[in-house]
C-alpha cells in the first residue's frame, strides 16, 4: 500500500482557508459595504469545499465583524470599519479641527500612495481612475453630489498600489474623509460651488496624468498639492470662524 499519498486537509484547515480567501476580497474592495456574498452553493463550486467548511468560514467571518447574515436573505458585507482594529468614528468629523486632522493624515499615507500607483498601475487601473474621474465631472457639471466620486478616485489609487493596506485603510476611514461631505456650506451659490469644485477637479487630473505618466515624483507632487490645498481652505474657514 502506497504510503506517499498527501494526507487530506482536515475541514477546519480549509474553512481558516476560506476565511482568507473571503476576507481578502473584502480588504482589497472586490467586495465593498453591503454587497451580498454569493450564495453557500456557489461557493461550494468555486473553492471545491462542502457546506460544512463554508458555513464555518462564513461564521467566523461574522464573528470578525466583517460580514452578517440574514436569515432567508444572505449573508452581506458590513465593511472594514467594523473590524477590529484602527477607525475613525463619525463622530471624530464633527469640526473643521477634525477634518483638518484627518487631512494631514491622508497627505501622510496618499502622497505615496500616489507615488507608488505611478510605478505600479495596471492598464486596468487607469481605466478604473478614469471611469471615477469622468463620474466626479459629470456629477460637478450636473450640481449633483460628487463626493462619492471623489471618494472612489482616491480608493483607485489605493488600489492601483497593488499594495492592499493602502486599499484596506482608505476603506476603513471611508467617504467620509472628503470634507464638503460634511462642513462646506449650503449657502454657497451654484456658480461658486461648481467653481471651486471644477478646481479641485483640476487638482485631480494633474494627478492622473502623473499617474499615466508613470512619474512617481510628479504624482507623489501633485497629490500633496491637492491634499495641502483642502487642508488649507478648512484652515482659512477655521480662521473665519473665530
Amino acid at each position: 500500500m502506497s504510503t506517499d499519498t498527501a494526507p487530506r486537509r482536515r475541514p477546519r484547515t480549509l474553512a481558516l482557508e476560506l476565511v482568507d480567501a473571503l476576507g481578502e476580497r473584502i480588504r482589497d474592495g472586490r467586495l465593498v459595504l453591503g454587497d451580498k456574498l454569493p450564495t453557500e452553493a456557489a461557493i461550494m463550486a468555486e473553492f471545491s469545499v462542502s457546506r460544512t467548511v463554508v458555513r464555518e468560514a462564513l461564521s467566523k467571518l461574522q464573528a470578525s465583524g466583517l460580514v452578517e447574515t440574514r436569515h432567508g436573505i444572505g449573508t452581506f458585507v458590513l465593511g472594514l470599519e467594523q473590524a477590529p482594529g484602527f477607525r475613525i468614528t463619525p463622530e471624530r468629523f464633527s469640526t473643521l479641527r477634525d477634518v483638518i486632522a484627518v487631512l494631514e493624515l491622508r497627505i501622510g499615507v496618499e502622497t505615496e500612495a500616489a507615488a507608488l500607483a505611478a510605478q505600479r498601475r495596471t492598464p486596468a487601473n487607469i481605466q478604473t481612475l478614469r471611469a471615477a474621474l469622468d463620474a466626479l465631472t459629470t456629477a460637478v457639471d450636473a450640481g449633483h453630489d460628487a463626493v462619492a466620486a471623489d471618494f472612489q478616485f482616491h480608493l483607485e489609487i489605493a488600489r492601483a498600489t497593488q499594495n492592499s493596506h493602502f486599499a484596506e485603510l482608505m476603506g476603513t476611514l471611508g467617504s467620509m474623509i472628503i470634507p464638503r461631505a460634511r462642513l462646506d456650506s449650503t449657502d454657497a451659490p451654484d456658480d461658486e460651488r461648481k467653481q471651486y469644485l471644477r478646481r479641485v477637479n483640476g487638482e485631480h487630473e494633474n494627478i492622473y496624468d502623473a499617474i499615466v505618466a508613470q512619474d512617481p515624483d510628479a504624482a507623489r507632487a501633485a497629490m500633496r498639492t491637492h491634499l495641502a490645498n483642502s487642508r488649507e481652505r478648512r484652515r482659512r474657514a477655521q480662521a473665519g470662524a473665530h
